[in-house]
């Protein structure tokens, strides 16, 4: 008997956070049912659009935003946005027939989700947070199942529907035994000396990148070797400051496509504390040094961070005092060896490697 053909479409995006766990799932689907065809919806002019078809898939996007906290013009056709992306999914989800929806938080998560409950399709909400995002929060009593990522998120969602499964990463990262001299030819470092990886999210982080910036003399003094991810915004920047280092020590790049080969060059990973990056950290256990976003509903990085904390499987520097105590802690982490190791040996144990896999099951669950 053939394998039945399944079709899922999968919502959101907005941010790295959202996408790649997205595309995590998509992966996951492939891998368990080859034939299964799978349709994005994302936000237009967001980073969906592009790093989906990346990933080799197709997306369909919506005119959504969301609402700013002062007035302006955008606020003004939110309304209007609302409405024209809600009629837009009903048609995309008449047309497509998918047999699950899939939401993973961002702009576009919201309209597609409200029109599949409403046409009765099976419905699952991916939370990558400790705290709980206003779209999923307003979805919660309408979907089917709510997969998490902590087990405090009964404050958030009826805890019928909740399933802790863990954040799904992409499935190379999981991987990362034996690569460590391919990525240093990949990124044509010194493979001699110790490496920092400076990892500011998706679309790059302020209080990390001019520390780093200042730093840049004292980790080359010091003899270590620097693979900085820095946003699109800030790398004009970052791109004048590494001139004149050397190549094969300094790396600035606005965004890296090869994250598991960063993680497998780095010994020291300095990074925000997004849901998803404590999730790739915990699977690549890579001793961490977490700066949380102060930018972020609900303060709700520290949150993510201080899990970690709490278990003495990172160290917390606040974003406030980044500038003078970021880059002296990670110096004092790169001298001490035995606290790597702990870092590393704590950190090894809350990685959640099976949750692709855990997620898409509960998905076919609904289907079935």
């Amino acid at each position: 008997m053939p394998e039945k053909q399944y079709r899922f479409i999968i919502s959101g995006g907005g941010t790295g956070g959202h996408i790649y766990p997205a595309v995590a799932i998509a992966n996951e689907i492939k891998r368990l049912h080859p034939s299964a065809e799978i349709l994005f919806v994302g936000a237009m002019g967001r980073m969906e659009m592009t790093r989906v078809p990346e990933a080799g898939y197709k997306i369909i996007g919506l005119w959504i935003s969301g609402l700013q906290r002062r007035l302006t013009m955008d606020n003004l056709s939110f309304p209007l946005k609302v409405i024209s992306s809600v009629r837009k999914s009903y048609k995309i989800i008449k047309d497509f027939k998918p047999d699950a929806v899939v939401g993973v938080g961002g702009y576009a998560s919201g309209p597609l989700l409200y029109a599949a409950t409403k046409l009765g399709i099976p419905s699952l909400i991916q939370e990558q947070n400790s705290h709980a995002g206003i779209t999923n929060k307003l979805l919660a009593n309408k979907v089917d199942k709510v997969c998490v990522a902590y087990d405090s998120m009964y404050k958030y969602f009826p805890s019928a529907k909740l399933v802790l499964t863990g954040n799904p990463v992409r499935r190379d990262i999981t991987e990362l035994e034996g690569k460590r001299t391919e990525a240093m030819q990949f990124f044509g470092l010194n493979p001699d000396r110790l490496t920092f990886l400076v990892i500011g999210g998706s679309l790059g982080a302020r209080t990390l990148n001019q520390s780093t910036e200042q730093a840049l003399q004292k980790i080359q003094a010091a003899g270590y070797n620097l693979i900085w991810q820095t946003g699109k915004l800030f790398f004009p920047t970052a791109e004048a400051a590494v001139k004149g280092y050397p190549a094969d020590q300094i790396k600035a790049s606005d965004f890296i496509k090869r994250m598991d080969l960063a993680y497998a060059a780095a010994d020291v990973v300095v990074s925000r504390a997004g849901a998803l990056s404590i999730s790739e950290l915990c699977l690549a256990k890579k001793p961490s040094i977490l700066v949380p976003s102060p930018n972020v509903a609900e303060d709700h990085q520290t949150k993510n961070a201080m899990a970690l904390v709490q278990k003495d499987a990172a160290v917390l520097v606040k974003d406030v005092e980044a500038s003078e105590r970021l880059w002296g802690t990670a110096f004092d982490l790169a001298k001490n060896p035995a606290r790597q190791q702990t870092l590393r040996e704590n950190i090894a144990q809350l990685g959640k490697p099976q949750a692709a896999e855990a997620i898409v099951q509960e998905l076919l669950k609904l289907v079935k």
